[in-house]
């Protein structure tokens, strides 16, 4: 018989009843007769219970096992409540996927001892727990741990006595570990459990794991970190979920030729009689488990101080150290921390914040409380080979995880459905704290509409979308929601609300929300309260939460469309507004009617010479009319001003007319930032058939007199993406020459940079060189004859005089070029150059300027010698496969690859599912033929793929589409308007 009452466990016999007069022996013989039978049933009934037990443990799904050796345990999920009970039967907690609520840890002790010489480790943690619901389990998180002992010794701050572990056993399936008292713990008193444990320091990128380089021609190797989301459990024994926070006091026993690293700063140090050197870290403040970290390696550093005394430390391999490439990185991050503590009014919690730069990481970086670790890439800068677009990229890297210190290790989202609540800030203040460091380079403005709105529109236009704000119940749910939906939409909505709200009172209720929730937990609905707050404290009736929720609760965005009125009966001062769900494909049934958005529209009339101060109106309806002023038949209506919103926005074709006759006659009219959302406006919505296609084209006609970066910046990803539609048609030159025809002119006059002598970090010129480079990038792209002459002069002075003199800002376009047009003893060169390069960044540029090349065979060679980590570092196979599948060349090969590769790429990324679905997108966005589509789908079909193999086949459905009902007119409007125009370039 089952059940989970304690009193089961006892003895639980009925004696056989006598009588006197029926007794015929000694009463001393009756009493052993009775006690011996007592005890035979006793041992009998204790059996039977055990065996009824252990196989409620063995059932036939076989998703457990005990610890160590033994049969299969029961797992799953089960269906009822958290700690509910069923008849007299408690439920079992492991069945779910989520841990149950009884126990809540409070501090671990963690003790490892790490062998660097065979990458083992063995430990043991003691967790201190509070008992809030009674219970007669302890159910955690393990994962590739072999558990070698349990134990629950007394530990109460009231009299309760010990409680006994019964039996221990996994549950693979949901990564759980459950030890099965004998007793149920009681609600209101404090345990302690010790778990003692051993695991392999394994060779991929997550939980605790090697990794290796070179120096001095020797191979080292150092071990580190990555819990984020869900791999601290792979590590030690714990409650690996955000909400269950504690504090943590970790110990390290390793090689004294070794450096060990964590959140906090060495308590204590000291040697064992074996030689072996133990570092005491101090307890880490209230935090989730994958915000725990540690490294052991040989690494060097640099340190500085900020003006409140935090120590920074930058670790890296000890030539980078040596040759200053740490600097920057260093000295920002300083800076960094000073700006955020002023901004959002609440101080840094930690002593110290290191820097660790290590050669492989599953992302760019992880921003562990005090203890951040960053793939070198994204922290080393070489100034003199590095181009500014590399210095941008890593100043963006850095800002992003300092402000995860405030946004993720001091208030963390209290689930995974709202990891936009760091994310999406982080990404944000990537932005508003680069402009802080560099004013100049104006990018909250300016590059956030490009790199980020632009960027994640394409994918929240895609009906496979789904909402900022989405339910996670398993564990292998919670990578994919780490997509650019909860980064960069994220950060779009909470650039909208800072703008609808201004900055200070946007600064009040971040201040509010931090300090409200520091060392805790917050959901979205806890951000809405206190924003809603500030504004209500400045006497302004918003309710956020009204208003965003359906930006996080509804996937996608709206298009507004901005008609004037024809009617008579409505003045000509009034507009009708009406707003829809935006999709590429218009098909029926995909587009969800009833979405509909609380929008704060910008708008503003202008004409010939003047703009007007633009209007807030707040659209709630499907269709509403509003009264502008006078609107005269020369004057045309401009909506989302400064693209501060996140929403497209459509007019009727005459407004549109006007708007292009504007922008070729005097185009500073209109804002840098509204020139680049009307060219992203104008063709996105013409490739989703809301325009015609001529629209976009004739609108950038005006591009040759245009001085700005952004404008261009715009134009330029929005044509490299019809570039990869077209650039295998047969019509393909009428379309290159087009574009060339608005490049050439503004490439001549902007020319080439001079050779730099010095290795001065970009400040000012920051623009200047931007611009001066997306006009070189395009000249070359599309085949400008001078761009290509300017390329193979720079690669030839390299080869023959082996100094490179290529102006760091142009090197990838000018190896790429080079590759490109010139023989096989070029992408030998350039091979050689890769693996000889000690510079991160130098090596980034060459390795994808190998994927440029035209000659299928060394493109082959390329994929081939890629899949050896000792060649090309294994977190850059994906980078080489998306670049040779955007070459027209290798697009077919590197789809091939992928295909041949899979079970093989799948078992290397498929658990870190960011660089797994990178890859799924880049390898197949530019499909676009029928077969290729057919491929995909039976690909599909065969393998799966997840949420990334669904988008991308909708993406690629959509380049077909496209195909189909768009191609030839657009090739008709170019031919109509440069029919039999040669021109050379």
């Amino acid at each position: 018989m089952r059940s989970s009452r304690s009193d089961q466990w006892s003895e639980a016999v009925v004696r056989p009843r006598t009588t006197e007069s029926r007794v015929a022996v000694h009463r001393r013989l009756v009493l052993v007769f009775a006690l011996s039978l007592v005890t035979l049933l006793t041992v009998t009934g204790v059996a039977v219970l055990l065996s009824l037990r252990a196989d409620d443990c063995s059932g036939p799904d076989g998703e457990g096992t005990r610890a160590g050796a033994g049969p299969r345990a029961e797992g799953g999920r089960g269906n009822g409540s958290r700690g509910e009970r069923g008849g007299d039967e408690e439920e079992k907690p492991w069945r779910r996927s989520r841990l149950p609520g009884s126990l809540l840890p409070r501090h671990y002790d963690l003790d490892l001892r790490v062998h660097m010489d065979n990458f083992t480790f063995t430990g043991e943690v003691s967790i201190r727990l509070d008992c809030v619901n009674a219970t007669k389990y302890i159910v955690l998180h393990t994962d590739c741990l072999e558990i070698s002992a349990s134990k629950l010794p007394q530990y109460s701050h009231r009299v309760g006595g010990a409680a006994r572990v019964l039996r221990h056993f996994s549950v693979p399936a949901n990564q759980m570990y459950v030890l099965a008292l004998h007793r149920e713990l009681r609600p209101m008193r404090t345990y302690r459990v010790n778990i003692t444990f051993q695991a392999v320091i394994e060779n991929d990128l997550l939980g605790f794991y090697r990794s290796s380089y070179l120096q001095d021609q020797e191979k080292r190797y150092l071990a580190v970190t990555q819990f984020s989301p869900v791999h601290a459990r792979k590590a030690f024994p714990c409650f690996d979920e955000p909400v269950f926070k504690a504090t943590f006091s970790l110990s390290l026993h390793h090689d004294p030729q070794y450096t060990s690293l964590s959140n906090m700063p060495v308590e204590s140090s000291s040697l064992a009689e074996d030689g072996w050197l133990t570092n005491r870290f101090a307890q880490t403040p209230r935090m989730s488990t994958y915000y725990l970290a540690w490294s052991v390696c040989n690494f060097t550093y640099r340190e500085t101080h900020t003006e409140t005394g935090v120590t920074v430390r930058l670790y890296a391999r000890p030539d980078a150290i040596a040759s200053g490439a740490g600097d920057y990185a260093l000295q920002i991050t300083r800076r960094l921390l000073g700006f955020y503590q002023q901004y959002f009014n609440v101080k840094y919690s930690l002593p110290k914040l290191d820097l660790l730069a290590v050669p492989k990481h599953p992302y760019a970086a992880m921003e562990n409380w005090g203890l951040s670790i960053f793939v070198e890439q994204k922290l080393l800068l070489d100034a003199e080979v590095s181009s500014s677009s590399y210095q941008m990229e890593l100043t963006m890297v850095v800002v992003h995880e300092i402000c995860h210190q405030w946004f993720g290790d001091l208030v963390t989202p209290m689930w995974w459905e709202d990891v936009w609540l760091k994310e999406g800030f982080a990404h944000f203040f990537e932005y508003v704290g680069t402009d802080f460091l560099f004013p100049k380079w104006n990018m909250e403005k300016q590059r956030f509409l490009t790199d980020v709105l632009h960027e994640v529109m394409l994918l929240d236009g895609l009906s496979s979308s789904h909402p900022i704000s989405q339910e996670v119940t398993e564990a292998t749910d919670i990578d994919r929601v780490f997509d650019l939906i909860a980064y960069k939409k994220g950060a779009a909505l909470i650039r909208m609300l800072a703008s609808v709200m201004g900055q200070q009172l946007f600064q009040r209720g971040l201040n509010d929300y931090l300090t409200t929730h520091m060392y805790s937990n917050a959901a979205r609905n806890d951000l809405w309260n206190k924003l809603t707050q500030a504004m209500q404290s400045a006497g302004r009736d918003i309710d956020v939460r009204e208003m965003m929720d359906r930006w996080t609760l509804q996937m996608g965005y709206p298009v507004v469309t901005i008609v004037r009125s024809q009617s008579d009966e409505i003045l000509n001062s009034d507009i009708i507004i009406s707003q829809e769900h935006f999709l590429y494909s218009q098909e029926t049934g995909q587009k969800n009617d009833s979405y509909q958005w609380l929008i704060p529209l910008t708008v503003a009339m202008g004409n010939v010479t003047v703009i007007s101060q633009e209007s807030l109106i707040w659209i709630n309806n499907k269709t509403e009319i509003h009264r502008l002023g006078e609107i005269d038949d020369d004057s045309w209506l401009l909506g989302n001003i400064d693209q501060t919103g996140y929403y497209r926005v459509n007019y009727d074709l005459n407004n549109w007319r006007l708007l292009t006759q504007q922008l070729q006659t005097n185009h500073q009219i209109i804002s840098v930032g509204n020139r680049a959302g009307l060219i992203d406006d104008a063709f996105n919505l013409a490739r989703a058939g809301l325009l015609p296609q001529d629209i976009p084209l004739q609108l950038i006609g005006y591009l040759p007199g245009e001085h700005s970066f952004l404008p261009w910046h715009a134009a330029s990803r929005v044509l490299y993406q019809l570039d990869r539609l077209l650039d295998r048609t047969e019509n393909y030159s009428v379309f290159s020459d087009y574009v060339l025809q608005q490049v050439s002119s503004r490439y001549h006059r902007m020319g080439w940079p001079s050779p730099v002598t010095t290795g001065a970090v970009m400040q000012a010129s920051y623009q200047t060189e931007e611009l001066q480079r997306e006009l070189i990038m395009l000249a070359c792209s599309f085949g400008n004859k001078h761009c290509h002459r300017q390329a193979v002069a720079l690669i030839s002075d390299w080869i023959s005089s082996n100094k490179n003199r290529i102006p760091p800002n142009v090197r990838d376009m000018v190896y790429c070029t080079g590759v490109s047009l010139m023989d096989e003893d070029v992408w030998e060169f350039i091979w050689m150059k890769f693996h000889s390069s000690r510079a991160v960044s130098e090596k980034k540029v060459l390795l994808e300027a190998l994927t440029c090349s035209d000659n299928s065979f060394l493109l082959s060679r390329l994929l081939n010698l890629s899949l050896s980590s000792e060649l090309v570092p294994e977190q850059d196979l994906i980078d080489v496969i998306i670049h040779v599948g955007r070459n027209p060349h290798g697009r077919h090969l590197a789809w091939s690859f992928f295909r041949d590769k899979w079970t093989l790429l799948n078992s290397r990324y498929g658990e870190a599912l960011f660089l797994n679905s990178k890859l799924i997108g880049g390898v197949t966005e530019y499909l676009n033929t029928e077969d290729e589509l057919n491929e995909l789908k039976e690909f599909h079909a065969s393998e799966g793929g997840g949420p990334a193999m669904s988008r991308a086949l909708e993406v690629v459905e959509g380049n077909v589409r496209w195909h189909r009902l768009h191609q030839r007119h657009l090739y008709q409007w170019l031919r109509k308007a440069y029919d039999n125009t040669a021109h050379a370039y």
